[in-house]
């Protein structure tokens, strides 16, 4: 037996009323990859900035957790590499200094190649290490290897300590030079993004370009003035010795410091020119490859 009373017939709403009870639909948006060379979209990069600065504070964090030593490594590494470097290639192989105690002239030159190298190899394999971050949700993929990058930095502010320690000790006073020793910091930083962006492009298809790093990294740092002056390259080779963009830098970061010979020659010049072509074409090679990153990563 029904005890409910009776039911009030319904009354059927106009359509207009009806739409107005609704919620309206969101607009469909459809993303599809760009064809032939896109640009480099500079303005979307920088609307992910934060994202940018919490990758690059993530990683920072992931190396040093669980250490015992923590951030004393970034010290160690370029302390003993000065040791070394000092012994064999000061005392022993009696490399010229430019009239600088040889530590200091050695460290000088190992705090900006510690930063090209750990900058180069981490952001060599940026994209294969973030790929479930890649496969997820959408942002501009650049923004994985410049995260690497500045990484790097942390690194060498903790470490920049100990030259200055070091130049304490020997007595060294630092000229007016050091106001531009920043530019040579972000020109070294540059450099490896340079050539990371071409690296980590290429590694999400090949897979080898990992094991072809740290090969790239021994020899260029021996084609680099880092145990020795650049002084002992003839003239006329100079300015094929400049197309190695870390000669700029490391020239460039001894004269900011320690005020010997002026940095403006032939070679900085030609240094900066490779380190924009390789940049430019390595931004415009990693923007064409970027709308198949999450299929093939």
């Amino acid at each position: 037996m029904n005890r409910e009373g009776p039911q009030a017939p319904e009354i059927p709403l106009p359509s207009a009323a009806l739409s107005a009870t609704q919620p309206e639909a969101a607009p469909l948006i459809e993303i599809e990859p760009a064809s032939g060379w896109v640009s480099l979209q500079l303005r979307e990069l920088w609307n992910y900035r934060e994202l940018l600065f919490f990758l690059a504070w993530r990683d920072v964090k992931v190396r040093y957790q669980q250490t015992f030593f923590g951030f004393a490594w970034a010290i160690l590494q370029p302390l003993f590499m000065m040791i070394v470097f000092s012994v064999f290639f000061g005392k022993f192989g009696k490399m010229p200094s430019d009239g600088v105690p040889y530590p200091v002239f050695a460290m000088c030159a190992l705090l900006p190649w510690q930063l090209f190298q750990y900058s180069l190899g981490q952001s060599a394999t940026s994209l294969v290490a973030s790929q479930s971050l890649i496969k997820k949700v959408y942002f501009p993929r650049l923004v994985i290897p410049i995260a690497s990058v500045l990484d790097g930095l942390v690194d060498f502010a903790v470490a920049f300590v100990l030259l200055i320690v070091m130049m304490a000790l020997y007595g060294i006073t630092p000229t007016a030079n050091i106001l531009l020793l920043p530019f040579f910091v972000v020109f070294a930083t540059i450099a490896a993004l340079s050539v990371g962006v071409w690296l980590c492009a290429l590694n999400v298809k090949y897979r080898d370009v990992r094991y072809t790093v740290p090969f790239l990294s021994q020899f260029w740092m021996f084609a680099t003035p880092v145990a020795y002056s650049s002084s002992i390259v003839p003239e006329k080779w100079r300015w094929l010795y400049g197309l190695n963009p870390m000669v700029g830098v490391i020239d460039g970061f001894r004269w900011a410091i320690l005020g010997r010979h002026a940095p403006i020659s032939s070679s900085t010049y030609i240094s900066i020119a490779v380190v924009a072509v390789l940049l430019g074409g390595g931004l415009a090679y990693f923007r064409r490859m970027e709308t198949s990153f999450a299929d093939v990563v």
